[in-house]
């Protein structure tokens, strides 16, 4: 079993950046691939970026070249750094840890890009 928790969503102006939190409860953390996901109002959720086990990344293209993704299997720890932020940002994103058929998800924090 692991537990997420999100953190450091808020108001943002565009142009602007935030770094996300995923602290992560449970065992064999370092195991899982994780990710973060986000979904606008109305939308579908869909993929921001994700990274193995191993360190392999990949995002999803509306961000690709403006966040990253990293993780700290020490502290139990996912980031994603959100640079140049754009009002179509805007959306609840979330955290993901998977592992074969264990999927788990965090309760999600609120990105607004406004100004």
């Amino acid at each position: 079993q692991v537990q997420l928790v999100e953190s450091g969503g808020g108001l943002v102006q565009p142009g602007g950046s935030l770094r996300l939190s995923c602290a992560a409860s449970g065992s064999f953390f370092s195991s899982y691939d994780t990710g973060w996901y986000r979904q606008a109002s109305g939308k579908q959720r869909e993929l921001v970026a994700r990274i193995t086990t191993g360190g392999t990344t990949n995002y999803g293209d509306s961000v690709k070249g403006r966040s990253t993704i990293s993780r700290d299997n020490g502290n139990n720890m996912v980031y994603l750094q959100m640079n140049s932020l754009k009002p179509e940002d805007t959306a609840v994103y979330y955290c993901n840890a998977a592992l074969a058929t264990k999927d788990y998800w965090g309760q999600g924090t609120q990105v607004t890009v406004s100004s």
